[in-house]
């Protein structure tokens, strides 16, 4: 493995965990109660699933090349988050925090074509308030993926 693409997923995973800190921060203070902040407040949920995502997708590249089948892309992409990959790199994501990414995933599906339909403010309350209460989950598993990384990194330097 080349430093140079471990040390590129360092960077990433640094900028990524900024812009979800920013976008985490107007979640929190965002309001759901009518259509118009629920459509903020879900255009901010659907980002945060797209910035793991693209965290995922880095990762996938990093380590595994690319996902095969791209029209179960989102879904496969969690899966193999959720797995460890012996001799190569640990799992990304816990078991407690793959239902809350599914979630997300799911909800970045109806955010994508509410176009045809508006948004159910409660319904998006519920999510918001969700991945408000369980974020540490999903921030633990960063972080425990971002030791593994730094000490990858220390491993290629010797």
């Amino acid at each position: 493995m080349k430093i140079q693409l471990v040390l590129l997923l360092k960077g990433y995973i640094a900028s990524q965990k900024k812009s979800i800190a920013a976008m985490m921060d107007k979640i929190t203070v965002s309001e759901t109660q009518t259509e118009e902040q629920a459509t903020y407040t879900a255009y901010l949920l659907h980002n945060v699933y797209f910035a793991l995502e693209d965290l995922f997708r880095e990762t996938a590249h990093t380590f595994e090349n690319s996902i095969d089948r791209e029209s179960f892309f989102h879904r496969e992409l969690i899966k193999r988050m959720s797995i460890d990959v012996p001799g190569i790199r640990p799992r990304f994501l816990s078991d407690t925090s793959i239902p809350l990414v599914d979630e997300l995933r799911a909800f970045r599906h109806v955010f994508r074509h509410a176009y045809t339909y508006s948004l159910d403010p409660a319904k998006v309350d519920i999510l918001k308030k969700s991945l408000l209460v369980n974020w540490k989950i999903i921030a633990d598993d960063i972080d425990a993926f971002e030791k593994f990384i730094d000490e990858l990194i220390m491993e290629l330097k010797k």
